[in-house]
């Protein structure tokens, strides 16, 4: 089944509630860059919760960066989105494994750290980006999403990310929620959210029992009615190309070119977001040269 997203509105209009079926976007996430446990779950809920932001807040053609650096082994995470659900990603180290939590769970603070920063890059096509930074509060991911969603955007949400990892480091299921809170939501209103959280366990729970986005929203807003407003699809996408490649290296100066021409007979390229590999034979250097010429 491929992945999506729903958007819904509670019919009061004190709720925007978005759900999310990640699955196969995390799975291939995993395999092009080999990660083990503790990596992919981190990594897996950065680009959930990454999607969420982006598919809630950005019009048609923005994108944004969120970037993870805090204490932990891990190292930074660094995820790109835009609002149509395309997402690319990757983990500084991607072999992090780490004993299970006193939960029984993946250590995803463990791997994270608890000291350090969550900041979020928006372009949106204006003469500077926009950055929000706001510092890790947990390291579990989904409460430094929420956290960010509070301070930099101004929005109180909940957000939940969850990645579920199989002994043979495949990915099981991934997927989250974004509930964000409306300016007519009363105390009362919040109140019955977070009691409906307290007793839902997490998203990878839900989807290995079969539950579908709808039916997560479901449980997630039960006692308060909710209209779906839209589904779109979510997949694993980069945009990285040989042609935008050989513009990066024809940023390096020509002595650096021939030196790659002299010492290894051509380049290698290689994108950090997807592990694609582009070749760049000793002629082609030459023609970088020429043409900066």
């Amino acid at each position: 089944m491929a992945d999506k997203l729903i958007k819904a509105v509670s019919t009061n209009g004190k709720f925007r509630v978005y759900v999310i079926d990640a699955t196969n976007t995390i799975a291939e996430a995993q395999k092009r860059h080999d990660t083990w446990s503790n990596s992919t779950a981190a990594l897996g809920r950065t680009m959930i919760g990454t999607i969420l932001v982006a598919t809630s807040t950005l019009k048609e053609d923005e994108v944004l960066t969120t970037r993870i650096v805090a204490d932990g082994p891990a190292g930074a995470i660094v995820v790109d989105s835009n609002a149509q659900g395309d997402v690319k990603g990757y983990i500084q180290n991607p072999h992090v494994s780490l004993p299970l939590n006193d939960k029984h769970h993946i250590d995803v603070r463990g791997a994270v750290g608890t000291q350090g920063t969550l900041s979020i890059t928006k372009d949106l096509h204006l003469k500077d980006p926009f950055t929000g930074q706001t510092p890790i509060v947990s390291g579990e991911i989904g409460d430094d999403f929420a956290y960010y969603m509070a301070k930099s955007e101004q929005i109180p949400s909940a957000v939940g990310v969850s990645v579920f990892v199989h002994p043979n480091e495949t990915v099981g299921k991934a997927g989250g929620f974004l509930i964000q809170t409306l300016p007519d939501a009363g105390d009362d209103d919040i109140t019955q959210i977070e009691n409906n959280l307290k007793i839902v366990p997490n998203i990878s729970e839900l989807m290995n029992e079969g539950l579908t986005p709808e039916q997560i929203m479901d449980k997630l807003m039960n006692g308060i009615e909710t209209k779906i407003l839209s589904s779109q699809p979510i997949q694993f996408k980069c945009d990285c190309s040989k042609d935008r490649f050989s513009k990066s290296l024809a940023t390096l100066s020509d002595k650096e070119l021939q030196e790659m021409i002299d010492e290894n007979h051509g380049a290698e390229a290689v994108c950090k977001f997807c592990g694609n590999k582009y070749q760049f034979s000793e002629q082609e250097l030459t023609e970088i040269i020429a043409d900066k010429k």
